[in-house]
């Protein structure tokens, strides 16, 4: 299949404290003119940083390819150099057909024209006829929702106004490449989801997208193929849920097993923690698991000496610090005296319930004197974990691609009568 990008050895360096304007007012002409004679300009400290540094790779036609990774990692100066917005330091990017693009908002507009001019001056820039533009017309507006505000500079529409008429612009005007950088973050959910089905639209009709978001469920959900951007650099370049998971897996926090020696086990005389741990799921990255499935914790205690009932308990945390729930076992087992030795204990939580994105775990070694809930041994952030949903549409999100914010996300029972 021919290629309708291909980058080769692409690497784009920035040099801080340089005056590089390619425009400026007046003032800011004379100011930068009289720091050059006094040598103010000169003394400036400069360092230098590579945004991009050696990228290479292809775009087969009809593909949609997602860029993922940290703020800072290149992202974005990656698209600004495929849309020849910013020059690279070395290599090269052929780009094969006719682009539209949404990289960040005042891109692409004159600020002084009306929404209806713009669509025309866009089109035109695009190489468009007239009549080819009219007949869209009518569906980028309807798309973006300004009909009310069409004949009004774009200069007084508000961010989402702006952006939504930018990627109506971009999508209906028939590019074969589009480019859509974080952007879409700016719009409602409604409006997301609609941005998302013609993107998935476009690449249906073989049209060639590139989408960069921090949005990872869309990204696996649109995406036939990820790469992942860190410190510039391309470090994976795959299937796009196995670049998310891997992804993920980098960024976490935490670890997702604990195991302490017999002398320095968190607990008293009565018990002590031996070990905490996430079960694996088969087929993803350590300490990423799928939403779908449940999700086990194994905790490994010791009871050193006869006495009371103990019980294992945990607390599960998302990243924002909202408890998600507190469970412990109620098992008849535990009603009687422990007995000493070494216990295991694992609990499930059900798949299809906790919502995207890290959570970490709390556990406590317990006993009941009721109504007082006694701690023995207590391990705070013990194991974390991140829980992926891959967007194939039979998890709890179902289609749908926007946030879902809460801790909890379960899939319920519907009944109708």
């Amino acid at each position: 299949m021919a290629s309708a990008i291909e980058v080769q050895g692409l690497s784009k360096k920035y040099r801080l404290g340089e005056y590089h304007a390619a425009y400026g007012t007046l003032r800011e002409t004379l100011v930068h003119a009289t720091k050059r004679l006094t040598g103010q300009e000169h003394n400036r400290p400069r360092s230098e940083v590579w945004a991009l540094r050696d990228v290479s790779f292809e775009v087969p036609e009809g593909q949609v390819l997602g860029v993922i990774g940290r703020n800072g990692a290149g992202k974005s100066t990656l698209l600004k150099v495929l849309t020849r917005i910013a020059t690279p330091t070395s290599g090269r990017a052929e780009i094969r057909g006719r682009v539209g693009s949404l990289l960040e908002v005042g891109t692409g507009f004159n600020q002084e024209l009306t929404g209806r001019e713009n669509i025309y001056l866009n089109g035109a820039i695009l190489g468009m006829k007239r009549r080819e533009i009219e007949a869209r017309f009518d569906d980028i507006v309807e798309f973006s929702g300004v009909e009310k505000f069409i004949d009004t500079p774009v200069k007084r529409y508000s961010s989402g106004m702006y952006v939504r008429l930018a990627f109506a612009v971009a999508a209906h005007l028939e590019p074969e490449i589009l480019f859509v950088d974080e952007v879409l973050s700016v719009g409602d959910a409604e409006f997301q989801r609609r941005c998302l089905g013609r993107m998935e639209e476009l690449a249906n009709t073989g049209r060639t997208v590139v989408f960069v978001s921090h949005a990872l469920p869309s990204v696996a959900q649109l995406c036939d193929r990820a790469i992942w951007i860190d410190g510039g650099k391309l470090v994976g370049d795959g299937d796009a849920p196995d670049m998310i998971a891997k992804y993920l897996h980098q960024t976490r926090n935490s670890g997702t097993e604990r195991v302490w020696p017999a002398e320095s086990a968190p607990g008293n005389d009565l018990t002590r923690i031996r070990e905490i741990r996430v079960l694996p799921h088969e087929g993803m990255p350590p300490g990423v698991v799928d939403v779908r499935r449940p999700i086990g914790i194994e905790i490994g205690f010791d009871v050193l000496r006869d006495g009371k009932p103990v019980f294992p308990k945990l607390k599960l945390i998302d990243r924002e610090g909202v408890i998600a729930f507190n469970a412990m076992d109620t098992d008849e087992r535990w009603r009687r005296p422990s007995a000493p030795g070494q216990h295991v204990a694992t609990a499930w939580i059900p798949g299809n319930f906790l919502n995207e994105g890290e959570a970490s775990v709390e556990v406590a070694i317990c006993s009941l004197d009721y109504p007082k809930l006694e701690h023995h041994a207590a391990v705070y952030e013990a194991v974390s974990f991140e829980v992926l949903d891959p967007a194939e549409g039979d998890s709890a999100r179902g289609q749908f691609s926007g946030q879902w914010r809460g801790v909890v996300r379960p899939m319920l029972e519907w009944t109708y009568g």
